[in-house]
């Protein structure tokens, strides 16, 4: 086991990178170059770091580094990785060069010296460092205050570089994660209180396993939820995240829809089932019909949707529904769906949201009405849209289908009514995807747009790893799987979960 301190490195280098893009002199051009630089140095890291991550270790975390920090206060400046946090991270890793490259013409060079191009670059690969922080810390008030951190550059990135209410919008999401954070605050100290203490007693590993009250377990639990609640997004506290992926860039909208809110479900997995493990019984009940309840009304709402990217954050409010309730059905074949879910949704919404903005950059708007025959303007994008929309409805052979199916599966022995509710509301999925196509791609070719270019090859280098992904792992998800498997075993031997029978034979 390697003792380098990996993911201390995965937090530095776009730290710096982010800080020296924002105030280097130069071009906007070699900002962007910079930046789109330090990020694939960033993801070969990753990848150097993932290499050495071993599936047949016992231990919870790997790549692990523990120093003291706050000793007074029990606060630890400790990092590790499970195979959830791992497929994560590298997610994150992927997409961030993606996005950046995607980006390359949101912000236009207001002869300024490129200051207002460096620091949209700047705080787009800011957020690399507090990713990676959150998804790897394995010190509960580490955790918090990253999570809360993150709100920061996402905060400026819709606030300074949105759309025509990004004010408004910007603050919504600010206050709503916030006030998320703040009831999240209040439970870790609480629970610091119940644990040994000491120096280092904000530990994962000193908090699981405690004798708790039944009563202030329950608080401690709903103290947690709340907060990722609110991230994931769950209906009824899902409200910011429309108005927010509306106003951002596209560059913007897939790192926080695809990627950050990511962190309200892996906070749900790492600290609501392994650290609450009899509150979970409790509460399983009423996040089943939340979850139910987020996978009908977020595709109801996507179905009726004139704008492309409210659309887009509807469904993916549908989808974080699938998620949890994979999550608290709380057999190992729904958990690793759920788990592979978030990996499959990342991807998928980047997908969406990178090729819809190609379309909304050449005609100038983003109202599906405004559309009509653009598969014989550009086919090529127009093709690129439709395999992401195949993917995000679970058609089989493309990514999301595994996990969607793992999900169905090991949730149906346990909530057999919500999981037929669930199965329905994939036909509602379809009909999204496929008439948002209709309108937007079928149709004569319109008048007028002679001029109008398919894909540059920039475009292509962004839709290449996106459409590989897609393809690749929904014909073959087993290396994500097998990563994911043995983190899954482990958090739910918390929660005294037995492993069904579908998963020890159908994804290992």
């Amino acid at each position: 086991m390697s003792s380098f301190p990996w993911l201390t490195l995965l937090i530095v280098i776009p730290a710096v990178g982010s800080f020296l893009t924002a105030i280097l002199p130069g071009s906007a051009e070699f900002a962007k170059r910079f930046a789109f630089g330090v990020s694939l140095v960033t993801l070969g890291v990753g990848a150097a770091a993932a290499s050495q991550f071993d599936r047949g270790s016992s231990a919870q975390f790997q790549l692990a580094e523990q120093h003291a920090w706050i000793p007074q206060f029990g606060v630890s400046y400790s990092l590790g990785v499970d195979g959830i946090a791992l497929i994560l991270i590298l997610m994150s890793l992927v997409l961030t060069p993606v996005c950046l490259l995607a980006a390359w013409h949101d912000v236009q060079d207001e002869g300024d010296g490129g200051r207002r191009v460096k620091a949209y670059y700047g705080l787009l690969l800011s957020l690399v460092p507090f990713i990676v922080g959150v998804f790897a810390a394995t010190d509960v008030f580490l955790f918090y205050i990253l999570f809360e951190a993150m709100l920061v550059p996402i905060y400026f990135l819709i606030g300074r570089f949105g759309g025509p209410r990004r004010q408004y919008a910007s603050m919504k999401f600010l206050l709503f994660g916030l006030a998320g954070g703040l009831v999240m605050l209040v439970a870790v100290i609480a629970l610091y209180l119940q644990g040994p203490g000491g120096a280092d007693g904000f530990l994962i590993a000193k908090l699981t396993g405690l004798s708790i009250d039944p009563t202030t377990e329950r608080l401690l639990w709903v103290g947690f939820f709340i907060a990722f609640a609110i991230k994931a997004p769950m209906v009824p506290v899902h409200t910011w995240l429309p108005d927010a992926a509306t106003e951002a860039t596209p560059a913007t909208a897939t790192l926080l829809v695809g990627v950050l809110d990511k962190v309200g479900t892996f906070g749900m997995i790492r600290f609501c089932l392994q650290l609450f493990p009899e509150a979970n019984a409790w509460a399983t009940p009423v996040v089943v019909v939340l979850a139910v309840i987020s996978i009908m009304y977020g595709a109801l709402l996507a179905i009726g949707q004139t704008d492309m990217m409210r659309l887009i954050a509807f469904t993916s409010v549908s989808h974080f529904g699938f998620i949890v309730l994979g999550i608290f059905a709380l057999t190992n074949t729904s958990t690793v769906g759920a788990s592979l879910y978030m990996l499959n949704h990342g991807f998928g919404t980047a997908g969406l949201f990178l090729f819809a903005a190609m379309f909304i950059r050449r005609r100038g708007s983003k109202r599906i009405p405004d559309f009509g025959g653009w598969q014989r303007v550009t086919p090529g994008i127009a093709g690129a849209f439709l395999i992401a929309g195949l993917s995000t409805l679970a058609l089989p052979g493309l990514s999301s289908f595994v996990s969607e199916f793992l999900v169905m599966v090991g949730a149906f022995g346990v909530f057999p009514a919500a999981t037929v509710i669930a199965c329905l509301v994939i036909i509602l999925a379809s009909m999204y995807i496929l008439l948002w196509y209709k309108r937007v791609m079928t149709g004569p070719k319109p008048e007028g747009l002679s001029h109008i270019k398919d894909w540059s090859v920039r475009e292509k280098w962004v839709a290449a790893p996106l459409l590989g992904f897609f393809v690749v792992f929904g014909l073959f998800p087993k290396p994500a799987l097998d990563v994911l498997n043995p983190a899954v075993d482990h958090t739910l031997s918390y929660v005294q979960a037995h492993p069904a029978t579908l998963a020890e034979g159908s994804t290992k």
